[in-house]
């Protein structure tokens, strides 16, 4: 029997309402509600079986939840079109999404370690800078180029990596992500520890720092087409990562993560797939943090500490690993809550870490655990 339609059409329509509100919830007590309602709302789906209900239904009808999930969004960055720092909180998660989708490639479908993930979304960041400032490159290829160069500096980064493995790996991306933050902070051609400012993203003319105005009276926020290039560039990259893991290329990252010496007895090239996958991943961080750098304007070495490396790789773990629709509720909870919640702010990575531990005792698959592939139908579903 088919599954229909409308578990997943209710599930979403209910968790965009719910982000609508804590986006637009400006007192304490509401923004707790919130959160309460949604722990309770899952807590009674699982127990009701209505989460495999839900799940099997956005399977068997995945392009139409996500484009519905799309318009959702649309129309929720239409309802917040005069609230600055709703949409920009919104264009930040989409932003984390992204990051997290490389990471995701990596960690969860070729088993490749990185701990450097905030430092590879700052070589975008800063190579926007760059090219923004000293090139009349066209901003739509500033942000490719971000992320090529960070694709090219991981590509000499995996080479240790591919001679090492488990906690060893582990610690050459932690080295490089401390040295990058350092060469940034003594370099005087990149701003030094004062950073750089960086333009603000035009289009076709139309530059996204300027108001949206409508007539005289009626002004939108000019993060409202940033709302939109973030929408774009993580749909693409969702459609990107979820291509991949159904594709034979899926298929082969899985089998270097599950056993590289059965892999590579079976003629799967070990090295060649490892190197796919970091670049690919690193590639979508630094598009992420090319974007990020032209929206909010400035990028200063501060933001890309180790620290927010752990609060990408905890996104990754929280939401599922290898799962990439696990990314949302994670990025949510995970950027969002803190900024609404300005109590649990100095706080957060101590809290972070707690709910990783919790989330890896109670429920080790995350929110969202990936599901298994379906080799009778050629796809993961």
């Amino acid at each position: 029997m088919i599954a229909p339609v409308w578990p997943a059409l209710v599930a979403l329509l209910v968790s965009t309402a719910g982000v609508l509100g804590l986006l637009l919830a400006e007192q304490q007590w509401a923004v707790i509600a919130i959160v309460i309602a949604a722990g309770v709302a899952m807590l009674m789906a699982t127990r009701m079986g209505w989460d495999d209900r839900i799940r099997r239904s956005g399977g068997t009808h995945a392009r139409t939840v996500s484009g519905v999930a799309v318009a959702l969004v649309i129309g929720m960055t239409f309802v917040l079109r005069e609230h600055n720092f709703a949409l920009l909180m919104l264009c930040t998660v989409l932003l984390t999404i992204v990051a997290g989708l490389g990471l995701t490639i990596q960690f969860g479908h070729a088993g490749v370690v990185n701990f450097a993930g905030a430092a590879f979304f700052g070589i975008g960041a800063y190579a926007a800078a760059v090219l923004a400032n000293k090139t009349a490159l066209p901003h739509p290829l500033v942000i490719l180029a971000g992320g090529a160069c960070a694709a090219l500096i991981g590509s000499v980064l995996v080479l240790p990596l591919l001679r090492t493995r488990g906690h060893y790996a582990a610690l050459i991306t932690i080295a490089f992500g401390i040295l990058f933050k350092t060469f940034l902070e003594v370099n005087d051609a990149l701003g030094g520890p004062q950073g750089l400012k960086v333009p603000g993203f035009v289009l076709f003319g139309h530059a996204f720092n300027d108001p949206i105005a409508i007539d005289d009276e009626t002004e939108w926020s000019f993060y409202l087409a940033y709302a939109g290039l973030s929408l774009v560039i993580a749909a693409a990259a969702y459609v990107l990562v979820r291509r991949l893991e159904r594709s034979w290329i899926g298929l082969a990252f899985d089998a270097v993560r599950l056993d590289e010496t059965a892999a590579a007895a079976f003629g799967v090239n070990v090295a060649a797939w490892k190197i796919a996958a970091f670049s690919i991943g690193n590639f979508l961080i630094g598009l992420a943090g090319a974007a990020y750098a032209m929206m909010t304007g400035f990028v200063a070495p501060t933001s890309f500490t180790f620290g927010d490396s752990l609060i990408l790789v905890s996104i990754v773990i929280l939401g599922g690993l290898g799962n990439a629709l696990g990314l949302v509720p994670a990025a949510l909870i995970v950027v969002l809550l803190p900024e609404k919640l300005q109590v649990i702010q100095e706080y957060r990575f101590l809290l972070f870490a707690l709910l990783v531990i919790v989330i890896l005792l109670v429920r080790p698959g995350g929110l969202l655990p990936r599901p298994m592939r379906d080799y009778s139908a050629g796809e993961s579903r």
